[in-house]
């Protein structure tokens, strides 16, 4: 754990952009082979859209937004310049199916206001919990974490170990029941004057409907010990793990109500067109993105960012 937070952006030098292009490299290679020569640009003819449309699934964009992009981007190029570069096209198409997902995390005037954090397991959630909470005391907020995942013990100490780091206060107990730990943390941050809960939860696959109901059951004690809360939901989905993604997706969302997805992982994958495919067939907006494992490496998902790392 103390080698994971001596990764943070102060032994980075880079900018956020560039660690986002460099993580996304295997993906934009994928992308624009079919589109870019050595020496001079191909045309959008069938061959290339055939090539090109191979490069968009294995890179997880999947069928629907595959279809979709294509067909976009011919229009495209048949009202554009036949010296255009390809890459334009479907740098263009891409943004446009992209923009509905560019919606900021935004912290209302509830206090506390609370953020409710799902995922199956080993998506990154507890990580993703730590980041948060340093993202937030960036803009000025107090943060508490209620560890919600009281079956796994290593789940409540990684929790407590990124509180000490953030100097957050955590609200754990051990082998008690979730729900109950939500209860007891809402109590806390309004006796403390705490701006921000962020709620944990163990990991769960879609299929576990016991432990979906179980998710369903947590989210109405957190409603019954704070009305209107959670004032976010939001669900954590690891880059690698392509369609499988949109699975989890529309489940936690028929079980919760997402208002949005962190979405980690995306150094190193050849999986970064799975954004398109949410966008096309799950439409939950990204709030944030993980690029590293450094205490700073989340930031807010923008699309002309994110496409620029995926085109070029």
């Amino acid at each position: 754990m103390l080698d994971l937070f001596k990764r943070t952006a102060d032994a980075d030098t880079r900018s956020w952009s560039e660690r986002l292009k460099q993580g996304l490299g295997r993906t934009r290679e994928l992308l624009t082979r079919p589109i870019t020569l050595p020496l001079g640009r191909k045309s959008l003819s069938d061959e290339v859209l055939e090539e090109l449309e191979t490069a968009l699934i294995a890179a997880d964009v999947g069928m629907p937004a595959t279809t979709h992009l294509l067909a976009d981007m011919k229009q495209r190029w048949k009202r554009q310049d036949a010296d255009t570069d390809p890459r334009d096209a479907l740098r263009a198409s891409l943004s446009a199916l992209l923009a509905p997902l560019e919606q900021p995390l935004v912290i209302g005037a509830a206090r506390p206001f609370v953020i409710m954090l799902a995922g199956v397991n080993g998506a990154g959630k507890t990580t993703s919990i730590g980041k948060l909470a340093k993202f937030l005391q960036g803009q000025g907020y107090s943060v508490l974490l209620a560890a919600g995942d009281t079956f796994r013990a290593a789940a409540r100490e990684q929790l407590e170990a990124w509180g000490a780091r953030n100097h957050v206060h955590v609200i754990a107990q051990q082998g008690g029941d979730p729900a109950a730990v939500m209860f007891d943390a809402i109590a806390a941050a309004r006796a403390r004057g705490i701006d921000i809960v962020l709620a944990d939860t163990a990991g769960r696959l879609p299929t576990q409907l016991h432990l979906m109901e179980e998710l369903k059951k947590i989210r109405r004690v957190i409603d019954k010990a704070h009305p209107g809360a959670p004032h976010e939901t939001l669900l954590v989905l690891d880059a690698n793990t392509g369609q499988n993604a949109l699975a989890q997706v529309a489940a936690f969302d028929a079980a919760l109500g997402l208002s949005g997805l962190i979405l980690t992982k995306l150094d190193g994958t050849a999986k970064g067109g799975v954004v398109a495919a949410i966008a096309k067939t799950t439409p939950v907006p990204v709030k944030l993105i993980g690029v590293g494992e450094g205490v700073d490496d989340l930031r807010t998902f923008r699309v002309g960012e994110f496409v620029e790392a995926l085109v070029g």
